[in-house]
């Protein structure tokens, strides 16, 4: 399962909010290049960015710190945020970046969604943000009627995956919503990667029982940021290589 640290960024600076709130935002770091290497030196074989400015405004903002990170890093990045129209997505895609996450127009743009699902085959990720099973859009700051399982049915599968993330519990380190990511990767056949709530290892191994049913990922953030959890160990403990997967070494053992 991967293991894909955050990056939030607001006016350029790498912060973390609470429950998606602007208005509880703490900063981590002015400089989200630094950041960003780390988490590639710790063995982050995918980093998330999302641009906080873009997702409320309804255009990327933070564009000059996106095309830093893409230009001096060598792992895939995904970035989400403001990404409503396919010249946005074609702009983050001639930087370099490897996948673009569509929220807001998934719900109110569905034919647009396809077309670029058509178009950029496999390299479109869907983020279905969910605030009591509902689709919340223009960066959380409005709540749809759509239940999120619906969404998830109506997905191309040509999308790379679904970003499920529960808002009430992104930022707050009281562990992943479990039952709403099962529900969800039950009513899909496209990979689901979860995000919001993790805090530490146990909250990680949790989400190893829906593997099986395409959860194939985890987003981390504040957890990472505030030490509660080591991302060299997250990835030791569910990413490619856990101790889990390795054969055990029997030696001259003669049991078949």
């Amino acid at each position: 399962m991967e293991v894909i640290p955050a990056i939030d960024l607001l006016a350029g600076r790498c912060v973390r909010l609470y429950q998606g709130d602007y208005e509880q935002s703490q900063v981590f770091s002015e400089n989200p290049l630094e950041i960003a290497l780390q988490w590639q030196s710790l063995g982050a074989t995918r980093l998330h960015l999302v641009d906080l400015d873009g997702a409320k405004e309804g255009t990327t903002i933070n564009l000059d710190a996106i095309s830093t990170i893409v230009k001096n890093l060598n792992i895939p990045i995904q970035v989400g945020g403001g990404l409503r129209d396919r010249t946005s997505v074609e702009r983050l895609f001639d930087l370099g970046v490897e996948r673009a996450i569509v929220g807001t127009v998934a719900v109110e743009k569905p034919e647009l969604v396809e077309e670029l699902c058509n178009t950029f085959p496999h390299k479109i990720a869907v983020g279905i943000d969910a605030r009591n099973g509902k689709v919340a859009t223009k960066g959380w700051l409005e709540t749809s009627t759509v239940e999120a399982t619906d969404l998830a049915q109506r997905i191309s599968d040509k999308a790379a995956a679904i970003i499920y993330t529960d808002i009430s519990r992104d930022g707050t380190l009281v562990g992943p919503n479990i039952e709403a990511l099962k529900q969800l990767a039950q009513v899909t056949d496209i990979p689901v990667i979860a995000s919001g709530g993790i805090s530490s290892l146990t909250d990680l191994l949790s989400l190893v029982s829906l593997e099986s049913l395409g959860v194939q990922g985890v987003i981390v953030g504040k957890a990472i940021y505030t030490g509660k959890l080591d991302l060299k160990e997250a990835i030791q403990a569910i990413g490619n290589g856990r101790l889990q997967d390795i054969p055990p070494d029997i030696g001259n053992s003669t049991l078949v």
